[in-house]
């Protein structure tokens, strides 16, 4: 088992710093100025989900080992480049909303709400656990998210939605290497990372 130190992808009760860029003196038509530049705020920590996710599926591409590797190691791919494309389009959403994006190394790791990812080298199993933890924070937090900008925006609400339909899929490739005959997830009731690699990687044990 690689060591892993205790992580959680859920929502803490960190409160980041500043979430909003500079505000211009616009927003998009037919959505009042002060609505349209909150709800872009609030799209701010949706980037940095978003590319802190794209960033941990390629470390987890790079370091998984073990006989299953290649499987994993090539699903993870496609998956980064789907989620850079979200990134490229919520940014962009916010920039026509009226406020900067901000896509800086030292403002995601300020605010974000959630641990860095736990793992380094280890087996298929332990990443595929600890990865299903990760796409379930990000999705709980994108529908958060879609909740507020349905009473605002229903054009930022269907870029959400349709995110989260990528990202939901992209989970169940990961959880049917997780589940058993019987749809038992092999992490269910794991509230870390560390937990959940643990648990993936006693299931694999006992199946093989």
């Amino acid at each position: 088992m690689a060591q892993a130190s205790r992580s959680t992808r859920k929502p803490s009760t960190k409160k980041p710093t500043d979430t909003k860029g500079q505000v211009g003196s616009f927003t998009v038509p037919g959505v009042p100025l002060e609505d349209g530049h909150k709800l872009a705020g609030q799209l701010q920590l949706r980037l940095h989900a978003l590319n802190d996710l794209q960033l941990t599926l390629k470390h987890a591409h790079w370091n998984v080992v073990g006989p299953k590797f290649i499987g994993v190691h090539t699903m993870l791919d496609p998956q980064v480049d789907a989620v850079r494309a979200m990134v490229d389009e919520l940014a962009e959403r916010m920039a026509t909303m009226g406020v900067a994006p901000i896509g800086t190394p030292g403002h995601l790791v300020e605010n974000r709400t959630w641990d860095d990812y736990s793992l380094g080298l280890a087996g298929a199993s332990e990443h595929l656990g600890a990865l299903d933890l990760v796409y379930t924070g990000v999705i709980e937090g994108h529908r958060d998210v879609i909740e507020v900008a349905g009473d605002i925006d229903p054009v930022t609400e269907d870029m959400l939605i349709g995110h989260v339909a990528q990202l939901e899929l992209f989970q169940w490739f990961i959880r049917a290497h997780l589940k058993d005959d019987e749809g038992v997830l092999a992490t269910d009731g794991a509230t870390t990372e560390a937990e959940a690699a643990q648990q993936a990687m006693d299931a694999d044990k006992a199946a093989d």
